[in-house]
């Protein structure tokens, strides 16, 4: 069986900086609250037109630059995104629009936060299996234009930014770097009004209400702390498990790379799996919980700052809505 490698990475943010102090000018919040419960000082603003597909398309001319590889050698197109371009069709079929390649397999994975990995772990495998050569997997979100800029929303508006980020797998030779070692993925459907989004529904005739409106139901909901320790509980038995299955222990990991949902759940992750916090990396200072996109972005700015170096193990670790969660080895 075939195995796969990273050949490409590349990520894109909006222009428009939004710090704390901005969203303090919106509503009852300020840059100390914000800091102290997430670790976050600033996020990334799509513009008004500037959707999920667009992104993508940016952050897939950075990774098909550095994989030295042109688009119409994608063969087949993951994208995971909690915020797409529109009810339908998926967004990655707006996406392969915008690349303007030949007729190429497209498909939406909607995993929240873990959309990332679930997209990854299945280009993986078609890329083990002999399915398809050159996998194009990206994750991208636009949350701005989704969020309740008022004192009832504070909590979770405060969290979220935009952002796409893509990577381009392909099988991998003999001496190959950036391979993929092992995936393990979860979910546990009974926790998925924990965090959720409730309305517009197909359940309900008509989907969308004018009191749905009124009562915020379109917008994000979030039981706080029984998210968190899940979290934490969670990528730590999970992590721990990859190390596992492939034959490590925690010494050996060079550099663990969480998903970006709050930097108090990463800390945590750190403590309770015995890894000094340097061998973690976090860029959720600077961009906010972006989702999907979150571990390509962190990927990207890993290797741009030299925290992965060849030879290195490096786990990646996610949870989310749904609930979802997994982790991925990767040998650098």
């Amino acid at each position: 069986m075939r195995r796969s490698k990273i050949a490409g990475m590349g990520f894109y943010v909006p222009e428009r900086v939004v710090t704390n102090d901005d969203l303090a000018e919106m509503f009852d919040t300020s840059d100390e609250w914000i800091q102290q419960r997430t670790g976050i000082k600033e996020r990334r603003y799509a513009e008004s037109g500037q959707g999920v597909a667009g992104m993508a398309m940016h952050a897939t001319e950075r990774c098909l630059e550095d994989a030295g590889m042109k688009k119409e050698d994608i063969d087949f197109i993951i994208l995971a995104t909690l915020s797409p371009d529109c009810t339908f069709p998926a967004t990655s079929q707006f996406f392969h629009g915008k690349l303007g390649i030949p007729p190429t397999p497209a498909v939406d994975v909607h995993a929240q936060c873990t959309g990332f990995l679930y997209a990854l772990t299945l280009a993986d495998q078609c890329i083990r299996t002999g399915l398809f050569n050159n996998v194009l997997v990206v994750g991208g979100e636009t949350h701005s234009t989704g969020l309740e800029f008022s004192d009832r929303g504070r909590a979770v508006t405060v969290i979220f930014g935009d952002g796409a980020g893509a990577v381009l797998l392909t099988p991998a030779e003999e001496g190959d770097r950036r391979l993929i070692m092992n995936s393990h993925l979860y979910a546990e459907g009974k926790y998925a009004e924990k965090l959720w989004v409730e309305a517009p529904t197909s359940r309900l005739r008509p989907r969308l209400t004018h009191e749905m409106l009124d009562e915020g139901r379109h917008y994000p909901q979030m039981d706080g702390k029984f998210v968190f320790k899940h979290a934490v509980t969670r990528m730590t038995e999970v992590v721990t498990e990859a190390l596992e299955v492939g034959g490590y222990t925690i010494a050996d990991l060079d550099m663990l790379i969480p998903h970006q949902a709050n930097l108090r759940i990463n800390e945590f992750v750190a403590k309770k799996l015995g890894i000094p916090f340097e061998k973690m990396f976090n860029n959720i200072q600077r961009y906010g919980n972006t989702t999907a996109a979150t571990i390509p972005i962190c990927l990207c700015e890993a290797q741009e700052e030299g925290k992965l170096k060849e030879g290195d193990l490096a786990c990646l670790t996610a949870f989310g809505a749904g609930f979802t969660w997994g982790a991925t080895l990767v040998r650098w």
